[in-house]
């Protein structure tokens, strides 16, 4: 029913970039991204899912340090996506987004991925605390999966493997 393939990977980043132009240019950001591949995705969600964790990025910058947010993509080798919790045997690749921002303690790597859980004051960092769930729930609405590295202070980087050819 929605099995559109997503052509235009790279173009939904830019599209999402496009919103953001105005953040970019006062923060001073530099974002820096791979050649995607074309996969099997529903583009509305994977547009947000770009701009959950690029907004991210931006917002939890550091102060008087200019954002510098890298989306790299590689294939997932068959070894690699055996010994996962992928449901689906087949090609994924991993998409990684990685910021130079406050980043995260390790330990709440999983509670960041929780609908309304917040690590910071919502007077400090605006939102609502629930993109990353969202980001997360896409992932796997994609039979794929997500999760987060990081430390305090050193930023934080986002992967997302992705089948190439999801059952939609």
């Amino acid at each position: 029913l929605y099995k559109i393939v997503l052509v235009a990977n790279r173009n939904i980043v830019k599209d999402v970039l496009v919103d953001f132009e105005l953040i970019i240019m006062q923060k001073e950001a530099k974002i820096e991204f791979d050649r995607l591949p074309v996969i099997q995705a529903i583009p509305l969600q994977m547009e947000q899912l770009f701009h959950n964790l690029i907004s991210n990025a931006l917002k939890f910058a550091k102060n008087n340090v200019p954002p510098v947010i890298s989306i790299s993509c590689r294939t997932v080798t068959l070894q690699e996506a055996n010994s996962s919790n992928l449901k689906k045997p087949g090609r994924y690749i991993e998409i990684i987004v990685a910021d130079n921002g406050i980043g995260f303690s390790p330990e709440f790597s999983e509670q960041i991925f929780t609908i309304f859980q917040r690590l910071n004051s919502k007077y400090e960092y605006p939102g609502t605390g629930i993109g990353l769930a969202l980001c997360r729930k896409i992932a796997l609405n994609h039979e794929g999966e997500m999760w987060a590295e990081a430390k305090p202070d050193e930023g934080a980087r986002f992967h997302i493997l992705l089948p190439v050819n999801a059952r939609l």
